[in-house]
């Protein structure tokens, strides 16, 4: 039997072009004025879960929580492998920190039901908190491995990694069900296919009619596993609980927001000369700036 891969994608604002608009008056993320990519580290753990699936067998499912738009980053999980795609959107979700976020994905995980494995990016780009995944894994009560660069070897019953600590790294095996948080050292995430991307490029939620058969080969239609449509949960959809969900289930307040500016201050120029740059050198040491 192959396994049952879960992996968790999160469309998350552009960091590297972050302007004086990127947060609202309330502290949340104002992404409408900033470009949308899929979480790097997201990509890495789906690039992981196709590795088991071409080594070791499995059929993986694409989630992601986030506003309609957030569809895009499912397509960007079909265009490189996965099997199937989830979109958990309700406005009701809207303003949720990781507790609320980590608890709809744990409800949009029991309706999928049974899995081997859930796979997810260490941590966002846009919050850095590395809190969602472990979350998800203590309310599901399963297994959890984090700062994963490796997974050495998977069974119908277990699964061993080799994960990043201080220091060093460590030989990990747990039982499944469990749950990985992957890091970017783990692997160079593939390009999509240009096979997929035709069959998948008009593909939209709820809608069974929406890609083109001619870009299946023959085991694949054989087989039907294709993808016909991109599933579309609300809150309703998942039994979440309201006053979990959104602002009401988040704990987390930002009380205020500064926007920082750098400028160069105290600036000396020097020239190649071995006198100043050695001067200069000692200087820092003393200063302790380098050891």
């Amino acid at each position: 039997m192959p396994l049952k891969i879960i992996t968790l994608a999160k469309q998350v604002p552009d960091t590297a072009n972050i302007t004086g608009d990127a947060m609202k008056p309330d502290g949340t993320v104002n992404r409408a004025a900033l470009p949308a990519i899929t979480n790097p580290e997201d990509l890495n753990a789906l690039e992981e879960a196709l590795k088991i699936k071409e080594t070791f067998g499995a059929t993986i499912t694409t989630i992601t929580l986030g506003p309609p738009g957030a569809v895009k980053t499912l397509k960007e999980a079909l265009y490189r492998g996965a099997n199937d795609a989830i979109l958990i959107t309700d406005p009701k979700f809207a303003a949720s920190d990781t507790l609320a976020t980590s608890y709809a994905l744990k409800c949009a995980v029991e309706k999928i039901g049974k899995f081997d494995l859930i796979l997810c990016g260490r941590q966002a780009i846009d919050g850095d908190t590395a809190q969602v995944g472990p979350q998800l894994a203590q309310k599901l009560n399963i297994n959890q491995l984090s700062n994963i660069i490796e997974i050495i070897q998977v069974s119908a019953k277990n699964i061993t990694v080799k994960r990043m600590i201080d220091g060093g790294t460590e030989v990990v095996k747990t039982a499944l069900p469990a749950l990985l948080t992957i890091i970017t050292e783990a692997n160079e995430p593939r390009s999509p296919s240009i096979k997929r991307v035709m069959l998948y490029k008009n593909i939209a939620c709820k809608n069974s009619d929406a890609y083109d058969e001619t870009y299946l080969d023959s085991a694949e239609k054989a087989e039907k596993k294709v993808c016909t449509h991109i599933k579309q949960w609300n809150a309703d959809d998942i039994k979440a609980e309201l006053k979990r969900c959104g602002l009401s289930g988040s704990p987390t307040k930002v009380k205020k927001i500064e926007n920082v500016v750098l400028t160069a201050r105290n600036t000396r120029a020097i020239s190649n000369a071995e006198n100043e740059i050695g001067a200069l050198i000692h200087e820092l040491v003393s200063e302790h700036i380098i050891g």
